[in-house]
C-alpha cells in the first residue's frame, strides 16, 4: 500500500495529539486524585456518582432539618416549662382562694396576682420563634395563637395542623405543637351542673344548695346516658336519685342516700363520676330533726351535663334586618352526627327555603340540609340544633347567620384563669349565693388548672421523645454519609499507584510516538541513491 506523505503527517500529527491528550489526562487525574472527571471516562460509575451526591445533598438537607427541629423544639420545651410554673402557681392561689375565712379584700389581691399569671401565660402562648413565626399557631405562622374577647374569654386562631420537617426519607418530625392539641383538648372538671326544680311562686332562698359537680376523671358513660338526674330530699339527712327514666339508683350511690351536713365530707355524693356537695344554710335558730327537716323535705335538683351554648351572628349586609336567636339542642343524635365542629351558615332564599352549610362557606361549598321556613314560623330547626326566628321582619331571600357552638367538655387555661379572676373579684362575704359560686368555680378551677398541667407534660414528654428520634436519626444520617464518602472515593478517586504507572506509560508512549516521527520523517528516496 502506497502511503502520501501529506497522508502520513496528518495520520503523525493525529496520534501524537491523542498520546499527548493521554498524558494530560493521566497527570490531571494523579494531581486532583479524581479518576472519573467526566462521564465518558466511566459512564457505570458516573452514573452511580450522581445518584451518590444526590443522596449526598439530601443527607446534608436531613442534618439542617435536624438542627431546626432540634432549636425549635427546645424553645417549645422551654416555653412550656414556664407555662406550668405559672399553672402550678395558680393552682396554689385558687387553694388559698378556697380557704374558709379569707376576706373579698384578701381574695381581690389574689385575683390581682392570678390577673398577672393569665397575662403572661397568654404572652408565652403567643411566643416567637427566631424567624419571626408563633410556636403554637399551627400553619397560621403568622397569626397569634390566642386573642382576649370583650367579655374576658379567649380564643383560639390557629389550626391543628403542625409544621413538619423530612430528616429521612420516610420519616418526617412535627417541628411543633399546636396549642389546640395542648389546651383546647383539656378536660373541663366543672361540665355539670345542678338546678333546683322550683313551682312558681316558690324561690331559690339558697337554704338548700348543691354543687354545681366536679367530675373526677372523665364522665362515665351511664352518668351521661342517665342525665338528667332528679334529686329529691325526704329530710335534712335522706335524698333519693332518678335517672331520666325515673328508676331509683341510689343504692349505686355510697351511704345509700343518707347524709351528714355537720361533718367534713359527709354531705358528698359521688353519682357516676360525678361529685356533688350539699350544702344548709338553715339558721343558726333551726334545730335538728323536725325543724329542720321540715325546710328541706321535698327540695329538688336536676343533675345533669351542661348544654352546649350557641352564638348566632347576622351578616351585616343582609338586606333584612331578620334575627336567628337562642339556640338548644332538640335532637341530640343528630346534633352529635351532623353539627360541624367549626359552625355552621343558614342562607335564605326566596319564599322562605334556606340552606345549612358548614363553616367556613365558599361559592363551592354543598348543602348539608335545607328546609322551607314555615309562614308565620317562630323557629327553624338544623343540625339537631333549635333556633328562635323573628316574625317582623322575617328574613329574606339572601339573608345569611353564623351559627356556632361552644361545648363545656373542654376549657383552655386562659379561660379557666379568667374565669376565676373574675369570680374573686366579685364581693362575696355575707352572701350565700356567692360563696356557692365561688366554691364552685374554686373547685373547677383547681381541677381544671391540673388537667392543663398535666396535658402540658405529656406534650413535653412527647417533645422528648422527639428529641431522641432525632438524635438517633442523626447519627444514622452521618453513618450513611460515611457510607456514601466511602462509596464515592472508590468510584470516582484514583489508585495513586496505577496512576503513577499510567502516568509513566503515557509519557513513554509520547515519547515514542515523537521519536519514530522524527526518524521516519528523515526519510527520502535520496538517502538510498
Amino acid at each position: 500500500m502506497r502511503i502520501s506523505t501529506q497522508q502520513y503527517f496528518e495520520t503523525s500529527s493525529t496520534k501524537y495529539q491523542e498520546n499527548y491528550s493521554s498524558v494530560v489526562k493521566a497527570q490531571d487525574q494523579a494531581s486532583s486524585g479524581v479518576r472519573v472527571q467526566t462521564a465518558a471516562d466511566d459512564p457505570v460509575a458516573a452514573a452511580r456518582l450522581l445518584m451518590l451526591q444526590q443522596q449526598k445533598d439530601m443527607l446534608g438537607q436531613y442534618n439542617t432539618n435536624i438542627d431546626t427541629l432540634k432549636n425549635s423544639l427546645q424553645t417549645e420545651d422551654s416555653v412550656l416549662q414556664n407555662i406550668n410554673t405559672a399553672i402550678q402557681r395558680a393552682s396554689e392561689l385558687a387553694l388559698k382562694a378556697g380557704n374558709v375565712g379569707i376576706s373579698d379584700a384578701d381574695r381581690k389581691s389574689t385575683a390581682a396576682e392570678i390577673g398577672a399569671l393569665e397575662d403572661q401565660i397568654m404572652g408565652l402562648l403567643n411566643t416567637k420563634d427566631a424567624s419571626g413565626n408563633y410556636l403554637f399557631s399551627g400553619s397560621k405562622t403568622d397569626t397569634p395563637p390566642y386573642a382576649r374577647n370583650n367579655d374576658g374569654t379567649y380564643t383560639y386562631q390557629g389550626d391543628d395542623t403542625a409544621l413538619n420537617l423530612r430528616v429521612a426519607e420516610n420519616l418526617s418530625v412535627p417541628m411543633g405543637d399546636t396549642a389546640k392539641k395542648m389546651l383546647e383538648t383539656s378536660a373541663n372538671t366543672g361540665r355539670t351542673q345542678a338546678t333546683p326544680v322550683l313551682v312558681p311562686p316558690a324561690v331559690d332562698d339558697g337554704k338548700v344548695t348543691i354543687s354545681a359537680g366536679l367530675i373526677a376523671s372523665g364522665v362515665d358513660v351511664k352518668f351521661a346516658d342517665g342525665q338528667p338526674y332528679t334529686l329529691k330530699f325526704l329530710s335534712s339527712t335522706q335524698y333519693t336519685v332518678s335517672d331520666s327514666t325515673g328508676k331509683d339508683i341510689t343504692s349505686e350511690i355510697a351511704g345509700n342516700g343518707t347524709f351528714d351536713s355537720t361533718k367534713e365530707g359527709g354531705s358528698t355524693i359521688n353519682l357516676r363520676g360525678v361529685k356533688f356537695d350539699i350544702g344548709l344554710n338553715l339558721g343558726k335558730d333551726v334545730l335538728p330533726g323536725a325543724p329542720s327537716d321540715a325546710l328541706v323535705k321535698d327540695r329538688e335538683f336536676t343533675l345533669a351535663l351542661k348544654p352546649d351554648s350557641f352564638s348566632v351572628s347576622r351578616t351585616a349586609s343582609n338586606p333584612s334586618a331578620a334575627q336567628l336567636t337562642g339556640g338548644s339542642v332538640s335532637d341530640p343524635a343528630a346534633y352529635a352526627s351532623t353539627f360541624p365542629n367549626a359552625g355552621l351558615v343558614v342562607k335564605f332564599g326566596a319564599g322562605g327555603s334556606y340552606n345549612v352549610y358548614a363553616q367556613p362557606y365558599t361559592a363551592d361549598s354543598k348543602s348539608i340540609a335545607n328546609d322551607t321556613l314555615a309562614a308565620g314560623a317562630t323557629s327553624i330547626t338544623v343540625a339537631g340544633v333549635t333556633l328562635g326566628v323573628t316574625t317582623a321582619p322575617a328574613p329574606a331571600d339572601g339573608d345569611q347567620f353564623l351559627v356556632g357552638a361552644t361545648s363545656n367538655k373542654n376549657e383552655n387555661v386562659l379561660d379557666t384563669l379568667s374565669r376565676l379572676r373574675r369570680t374573686l373579684e366579685t364581693p362575696s362575704d355575707g352572701n350565700p349565693a356567692a360563696q356557692k359560686e365561688l366554691k364552685d368555680v374554686v373547685a373547677r378551677s383547681i381541677g381544671n388548672l391540673t388537667n392543663a398541667y398535666s396535658q402540658i407534660d405529656q406534650v413535653r414528654g412527647d417533645i422528648g421523645a422527639r428529641l431522641n428520634t432525632l438524635d438517633i436519626q442523626s447519627a444514622e444520617n452521618t453513618s450513611l454519609s460515611l457510607a456514601n464518602a466511602t462509596t464515592m472515593s472508590s468510584l470516582g478517586n484514583v489508585d495513586f499507584a496505577e496512576a503513577a504507572i499510567n502516568l509513566s506509560l503515557q509519557q513513554t508512549m509520547l515519547q515514542a510516538s515523537q521519536l519514530a516521527f522524527v526518524k521516519i520523517s528523515q526519510l527520502s528516496l535520496f538517502n538510498k541513491m
